[in-house]
């Protein structure tokens, strides 16, 4: 029984309930409709930066245990980033495929496919906030946080994106790995548009293979 019936006369009663269930009805859209907004919000956030072909600067990285590095990086659309570190041994490349990290001290190479990791997600001619693998959008006065992973795909692994709200401009990202770690990776000094030498992206596979890859 509605709290009114015994109040309101009866063709009343009937509208009144009607009424209230047409709101209660709507309520949640009003969330939703929130949640849409500022989806679309982020996604032009987001189409602005995949608009974004090549970029190069310097970066600062955090790892789990408050480690930093820092040095320079370059990235080019789709799937290309590179990461000379500065004081430390150490590279990543990846050439659209393969991701490759080099410790030139060891001269080791791991290799993991891009494919399987977030970072992919970053790298990928656009990113796409309708996709299955979009985790959480929020927006914000001062940053526009994306959070993509898919489980099926990366495990409990993740990247969280934050850019510019007025700009699109990628300030930084954090990828969470499959045991929960974080490493943060802040950018400055940035240039879009550049022009990389198609070199900077390249893995040497057949040096990998015979053990030759000093230098």
């Amino acid at each position: 029984m509605w709290p009114f019936d015994r109040t309101i006369p009866s063709p009343f009663n009937r509208t009144a309930k009607a009424l209230a269930l047409a709101a209660l009805m709507l309520l949640p859209a009003v969330p939703q409709a929130m949640a849409q907004s500022a989806n679309a919000v982020a996604q032009r956030v987001a189409d602005k930066f995949s608009s974004v072909q090549s970029m190069a600067g310097s970066f600062v990285q955090f790892d789990a245990a408050g480690n930093q590095t820092e040095g320079k990086f370059y990235i080019e659309r789709p799937g290309k980033i590179r990461f000379d570190y500065t004081g430390a041994p150490l590279r990543v490349i990846a050439d659209g495929q393969q991701v490759a990290v080099n410790n030139r001290r060891m001269n080791t190479w791991d290799l993991y496919p891009l494919s399987k990791t977030p970072m992919k997600l970053l790298l990928d001619r656009r990113i796409d906030l309708s996709a299955a693998n979009i985790q959480s959008v929020n927006e914000g006065p001062d940053l526009t946080t994306i959070v993509m992973g898919d489980k099926s795909v990366f495990g409990n692994s993740r990247i969280t994106m934050m850019f510019d709200p007025s700009t699109s401009e990628l300030r930084q990202w954090t990828i969470r790995d499959a045991q929960g770690k974080d490493t943060t990776v802040m950018i400055y000094d940035v240039s879009e548009g550049v022009k990389i030498d198609p070199s900077v992206f390249n893995i040497p596979y057949n040096s990998i293979a015979m053990g030759q890859t000093r230098g």
